[in-house]
């Protein structure tokens, strides 16, 4: 999925660890469903014995209090195993949508440390996938399948004890008839375990498909491609139908092959056995329990065999979650973090920085790079795509460390200080505005959740964000909509630049923050940054002449490089390249 993520893990110690460490906060509740499925298979056995003295000594025996005294023990036998079954199933069943959520949970927030290159190099359907699809196959084999497992092992052992109680030599054929029914278990169950998975996978396939058309759906039908999409999809749909196809035909094929097996080895012991009747060697009773006994075996294997394929599912579900689980990111706090001082001044010192990404060894992102920033200080950053400017904030974010080199945070390096603490004092207000599915307030008091309403409506203000927001529908209650998509351009911007300016953070890193307005929402933005950038150390990605003329410094960069460092005046006289830059973005 990305580089974080390891090679499948087939071995089943991996699955059942899991699956262990999800279920030890609930013992008490799996005694109580372990002791109701013991009495409720022992209640099941024990019909059989009550059905043999219904039979012979009640209805050979012609003697009808023997038959009332037999019934009313069968049924008292089928009351227990009632009121048992009704616990088993309540019990395992909560287990099985409690462990889920709390696997959810526990994904998720593993999910919350993994770094941005994790999900930038993967497919966000596909970890959906993993998240929703995966964990319910789990549900289903701890919520049923694995206590319909158990359940129908300890039918198998009680009543292969009893059939030999029965009748030595019927039993004999029965476990002769073991191994024409394990073969074929054996044999498909690894074929079901693969194409589970292969399943699974194109699940997450379509999932990822529908993530992103919907997300980018109007640039689908702004080039007229819904007709290639629906191709694609129906072409994606179809994979995972012929793969889900392959994994039932397996099944079946097991399930018929079993129960051929299984039957047919019943017919052949009551033909067996009703010779043996007619001969007296055994009773009519003893016939007939041993039958419901094979017939319980039977019953028992065949399920074993149905259940095998709901394991083996959720055992490829359980592989695609462990490699979301085992991915570890490469940023780790130190084991004693340093601390920041209080207050923080935000001055940064990077010192011959030299970066690859992971995906482009040969090619540098950053080289040599050294910049020292002085606490509030205001300075541009400027360059081609390409430059490194980019990179440049997500090392300062700590999103990934340098290869070479150091970076400090008012003298202390970055690799000292636990990521989560340096990030709560860096505020980011980015190229596209992030405006989460949820009221203005909570959007503007996202770095600062204890904020008060009047302390998100001073922010507001601040960002001339307050009116526009006062004209919603309903106020600061008002729901933005999924990415923001009930405000323009320049309110989205000016939202974040109040959740900025709540956050009140000693560094602040604007990304190209104005660079797709229009010329008005530009000027309401522009007024609002000057604002947010008082009193506070900020690094500006800029095209715009308006964004970077009043930096106290602007870097030119180059190719990862520091190729200039001046005012606006002193580079149009001294730099070629920020001249040239100039001419073609800053002036137009």
């Amino acid at each position: 999925m990305s580089q974080f993520a390891i090679p499948p893990n087939s071995s089943n110690r991996s699955t059942a660890r899991l699956i262990r460490d999800l279920l030890r906060p609930y013992h008490a509740r799996i005694a109580i469903a372990a002791v109701a499925l013991i009495v409720a298979a022992a209640s099941q056995l024990l019909m059989g014995q009550g059905l043999r003295m219904v039979i012979d000594r009640g209805f050979v025996a012609s003697n009808p209090s023997m038959l009332d005294n037999a019934l009313l023990g069968l049924f008292v036998i089928i009351a227990i195993m009632a009121a048992a079954a009704y616990t088993r199933y309540y019990h395992v069943s909560w287990l099985g949508e409690r462990v889920t959520a709390d696997l959810r949970a526990r994904v998720f927030d593993h999910l919350m440390n993994l770094p941005p290159s994790f999900f930038e190099a993967g497919r966000t359907g596909d970890v959906i996938s993993r998240l929703t699809n995966d964990t319910t196959q789990l549900e289903t084999v701890i919520g049923s399948s694995a206590s319909m497992a158990i359940r129908n092992v300890l039918l198998l052992i009680g009543g292969l004890g009893l059939l030999l109680a029965t009748s030595l030599k019927l039993t004999l054929l029965v476990l002769l008839c073991v191994p024409l029914v394990v073969v074929p278990i054996l044999l498909f169950g690894r074929r079901v375990r693969k194409l589970a998975r292969a399943s699974q996978d194109r699940v997450a396939d379509i999932g990822a498909f529908i993530d992103e058309t919907v997300h980018e759906i109007r640039m689908v039908q702004a080039y007229g491609h819904e007709d290639q999409n629906r191709a694609s999809f129906a072409t994606t749909v179809e994979q995972a139908f012929a793969t889900g196809r392959l994994r039932i035909q397996q099944r079946a094929s097991l399930i018929a092959a079993v129960m051929i097996l299984v039957f047919s080895a019943i017919a052949l012991i009551l033909w067996i056995g009703g010779h043996d009747v007619l001969a007296g060697k055994i009773s009519a009773g003893q016939l007939s329990a041993f039958v419901f006994y094979a017939a319980i075996v039977a019953t028992a294997v065949a399920t074993l065999s149905e259940v095998t394929g709901d394991l083996q599912r959720a055992a490829g579900a359980t592989e695609r979650l462990l490699e979301l689980l085992r991915a570890e990111p490469e940023i780790h706090s130190p084991q004693n973090p340093l601390t920041l001082p209080v207050p923080a001044r935000g001055e940064l010192d990077l010192r011959d920085v030299t970066f690859h990404y992971p995906s482009q060894p040969d090619h540098a992102a950053l080289e040599h790079f050294s910049l020292h920033v002085k606490g509030g200080e205001k300075v541009a950053l400027v360059g081609s795509s390409g430059a490194g400017k980019t990179t440049l904030f997500q090392m300062l974010l700590r999103f990934y460390d340098p290869q070479q080199g150091e970076i400090a945070f008012d003298g202390v390096p970055l690799s000292r200080l636990d990521p989560r603490a340096l990030r709560r004092h860096i505020a980011l207000v980015p190229q596209e505005p992030v405006i989460f599915a949820t009221s203005v307030i909570e959007n503007v008091r996202y770095a600062r959740p204890e904020a008060t309403l009047d302390e998100v409506k001073a922010a507001c203000v601040a960002a001339f964000a307050d009116e526009f927001v006062e004209r919603l529908p309903g106020g600061y209650e008002s729901y933005l909509g999924e990415r923001g998509v009930r405000l323009s351009g320049g309110q989205r911007q000016r939202v974040a630049i109040a959740r900025a300016i709540l956050a009140d953070r000693p560094l602040l890193l604007l990304d190209e923050a104005t660079s797709a307005l229009d010329a008005e929402s530009e000027r309401q933005v522009q007024h609002a940054l000057e604002r947010l950038m008082q009193n506070r150390t900020t690094l500006i990605i800029a095209h715009r002449l308006a964004t970077v003329v009043h930096a106290d410094r602007i870097v030119v960069m180059d190719q990862g490089r520091v190729a200039a460092i001046g005012s606006h005046e002193e580079l149009m006289r001294t730099n070629d390249l920020y001249q040239h830059f100039a001419s073609l973005q800053l002036m137009r």
